[in-house]
């Protein structure tokens, strides 16, 4: 059984607030009364992974990404804990589809005042975002930047796939497999710095073609759809490379079934559409690897490992409809 304390600190409320929680009392919102359950959850699981020997540390997990992708981000984390031994982990979960600015400030004001042992950001490279991840890091906690890095808020280290050698990657398979016809890429927003390099990337590895660039769906189904069938009317699309998801929203946005399709990232709607041969390429890294990869970075700056501990980088990986 967890102390009221440990839950509040979980959840990021107030010891009242998880007393009336726990005793099915009035006077607390139905997001907020989710949170805390969510935090006993969390700590059940997390006491279950190990037995909480070592010394104990708290990170926050703070991702803006589709759920399929975020769910799949927690999977691999919680999934590594056992293994991240000398020290205990304790993982604090915040994630949303897309933050209010003012929520996700809010929320990192929070975990800065609160205190934590590190902080893995997959998050939009926007000004105030920056800055306020960087005051974090200016106030001693370990940052590490998840799949999409924040340059400009100067992070421990980025994990993740070079997104530059993804794009490229994906300008070859499209080469090799269409050579004529228009060329959708698709990204969820131009505010990632790691989708913005891969179609960057992409891009100048296809000089001589017609490419079609689509941002701002934000990984959502029907935005995406509306978006990729407003770009693409009376045009016969080749070819996509989509480095931000949505991959079944963005067949359906086109006329006719493309005679490359490259994706990104194996979640489980990937690897569906893979299976159907809907897809052909899925570009993907290793996500246990990054979380591992993630909290070696915070543990070696908690000198809980020798300063000459190496950490691998994440390696590019290839999905077909014959491999996954």
């Amino acid at each position: 059984m967890h102390s009221q304390k440990e839950i509040a600190f979980q959840a990021g409320v107030s010891l009242a607030t998880v007393d009336r929680v726990q005793h099915g009392r009035a006077g607390v919102r139905a997001v907020t009364r989710r949170r805390v359950e969510a935090a006993m959850r969390e700590l059940d699981r997390q006491a279950e992974a190990h037995a909480l020997d070592g010394k104990r540390l708290a990170l926050d997990v703070i991702v803006e990404a589709p759920e399929r992708f975020s769910s799949a981000v927690r999977d691999a984390f919680e999934a590594e804990l056992e293994a991240l031994r000398p020290a205990s982990l304790r993982l604090r979960f915040h994630m949303a589809e897309r933050f209010e600015e003012q929520d996700l400030l809010a929320l990192l004001r929070m975990i800065r005042r609160r205190g934590t042992q590190g902080i893995v950001a997959k998050l939009p490279d926007r000004q105030a975002v920056v800055a306020s991840v960087a005051r974090c890091r200016d106030a001693g906690i370990a940052v590490v930047s998840l799949v999409t890095d924040l340059p400009a808020a100067r992070p421990l280290a980025y994990i993740g796939m070079d997104n530059g050698a993804a794009g490229r990657m994906a300008a070859f398979l499209v080469s090799k497999g269409c050579r004529d016809g228009a060329v959708l890429a698709s990204l969820s927003s131009d505010g990632f710095v790691g989708e913005a390099a891969r179609v960057a990337a992409f891009r100048a590895a296809l000089p001589q073609r017609d490419v079609i660039v689509v941002a701002g769906g934000m990984g959502r189904a029907g935005e995406t759809e509306r978006l990729v069938r407003d770009a693409v009317a009376g045009r016969s699309v080749g070819a996509v490379y989509s480095a931000g998801g949505a991959n079944g929203a963005i067949l359906a946005a086109l006329a006719a079934r493309p005679e490359v399709f490259v994706g990104h990232d194996l979640d489980r709607d990937n690897r569906l559409l893979l299976a159907e041969g809907r897809i052909d390429f899925v570009i993907h890294h290793d996500l246990r690897a990054d979380a591992r990869a993630a909290c070696h970075h915070i543990m070696k700056a908690q000198r809980l490992l020798p300063p000459d501990f190496a950490i691998a980088g994440a390696r590019i990986q290839l999905a077909t409809p014959f491999n996954i």
